[in-house]
């Protein structure tokens, strides 16, 4: 077979992603010529090494994964699934450790040993699991509503990227946190 392109294996491999297939993207990353292929990741484009750890993460060869999610930086399209994979990756590891599920500290405590590699990382911390800027747009939005609509919620999950129920569930904790007194910078009843 013929060296392809480049763009042209990046967007195979974007849409063999896009379709949830490792099947079929295994072949297809195993039909590349020895220049394109595994040997040297780094030399690809993101696509493509995106494609290969995603085939490491099925195969369960994490050590892999983690060297192509670190062999380069990576355009912050690709992040959040790389974050994700990463992620799934180390409580995969831990899981096989210690013979049982991961609870939500386990997790925790995981990402606090083992932080995102700076090649997939927008730079942007993260606090109780969400990010800076989410946080402060719901806080935001609580400042002119306490009870928003459930349009209101929809908009918000979308422009933070959160789910539905982690936007409901903040601002059920917001409230109660503020009437236990608890809630930071808000005025206490008197």
């Amino acid at each position: 077979m013929a060296t392809l392109p480049l763009c042209q294996v990046s967007c195979v491999c974007e849409a063999l992603l896009q379709a949830g297939d490792p099947g079929r993207l295994g072949r297809f990353l195993g039909s590349l010529p020895a220049e394109q292929g595994p040997e040297d990741p780094a030399a690809g484009g993101e696509s493509l090494a995106k494609a290969r750890a995603l085939l490491a993460f099925q195969r369960g060869d994490f050590g892999e994964l983690y060297r192509l999610v670190q062999s380069r930086p990576f355009a912050a399209p690709h992040h959040p699934f790389l974050q994700d994979l990463y992620l799934r990756a180390r409580y995969r590891e831990a899981e096989a450790a210690r013979g049982r599920a991961l609870g939500a500290v386990d997790k925790y405590r995981l990402r606090k040993k083992f932080p995102l590699p700076s090649t997939i990382w927008d730079g942007e911390e993260t606090v109780y699991c969400f990010k800076r800027r989410s946080r402060a747009a719901l806080r935001d939005s609580y400042g002119r509503s306490r009870y928003p609509s459930p349009e209101q919620k929809r908009r918000l999950a979308r422009d933070t990227g959160l789910s539905l129920t982690q936007v409901s569930n903040w601002f059920k904790n917001r409230r109660q946190r503020d009437r236990s007194g608890g809630g930071a910078g808000t005025p206490s009843k008197r």
